[in-house]
């Protein structure tokens, strides 16, 4: 009876603990942040490490908040439902923060905006959107990118791709006649290009904010993100990175020291 009593009773706190949330907590465990390879200068891979701005941010928010992160490459077009679904911990990626995907996962405060842009090779005739008229157009799939083109010049021909490297590689073979995406990553590749000459053609500033994503109901990780995210600023990290990897783009008073 006794053995019976104690059994029953050991039974009921496991599922106690259980109930109260025994698992790890963020500080506890390795987060695994979902990111891309291929996207300089906010998310790429150098030297075998994970870098970036969005990336190199997220590392001082760990910083500051005591997370341990491990880093993996996805596709774009894959990375919001493998956050969804615990594949990863966070989604790095300079993820706009779009009504359709606060559908399917969190999004922490916002720490940086979208600045888009039009990207051709050099000699190309179009020099704003109406020239992309129904031309073929490279886009990410689902990104901000995507929803611009296709509401701004709806006669153009999307051409939808799952990351940027092989979108990239589409406009410099002429298999698209432009390339919409984001600024930094734009005027990267006019740097980094050496088998074609490529141009910015036109960049637009948009109002939405980039956020890093955690699984909807993760109230825990997204407040020590936040928290994070307010400590960097506040010390002036925000700023050194933002001079380091995007030193062309404006700083929204919000993210000033």
């Amino acid at each position: 009876m006794k053995k019976t009593l104690l059994a029953t009773l050991a039974a009921g706190l496991v599922a106690v603990l259980a109930a109260c949330g025994g698992g790890e907590s963020a500080t506890e465990k390795t987060l695994r942040v979902g990111t891309l390879s291929d996207a300089p200068p906010n998310i790429y891979v150098e030297n075998g490490n994970y870098t970036g701005f969005d990336n190199e941010l997220l590392k001082a928010i760990a910083a500051k908040q005591n997370l341990k992160l491990e880093f993996a490459s996805t596709d774009f077009s894959s990375l919001l439902g493998q956050v969804a679904n615990n594949q990863f911990d966070i989604g790095s990626s300079a993820i706009a923060q779009t009504d359709e995907r606060k559908k399917n996962v969190d999004f922490s405060s916002p720490y940086n905006f979208e600045v888009m842009s039009i990207q051709t090779k050099d000699g190309s005739p179009i020099t704003e959107e109406k020239g992309l008229s129904g031309k073929r157009v490279a886009v990410i799939q689902a990104t901000v990118g995507d929803k611009w083109l296709t509401s701004t010049v709806p006669d153009a021909q999307a051409v939808r791709f799952p990351g940027y490297a092989p979108a990239l590689a589409a406009l410099k073979s002429g298999a698209v006649d432009a390339y919409i995406l984001d600024q930094a990553i734009a005027e990267t590749n006019v740097k980094e290009s050496t088998d074609a000459k490529l141009k910015v053609v036109k960049s637009f500033t948009t109002d939405v904010p980039h956020g890093f994503a955690v699984k909807k109901g993760n109230a825990e990780l997204l407040t020590k993100i936040n928290e994070g995210l307010k400590q960097v600023i506040a010390d002036g990290t925000w700023v050194k990175l933002h001079e380091k990897f995007l030193p062309t783009a404006p700083v929204p008073d919000q993210f000033k020291a």
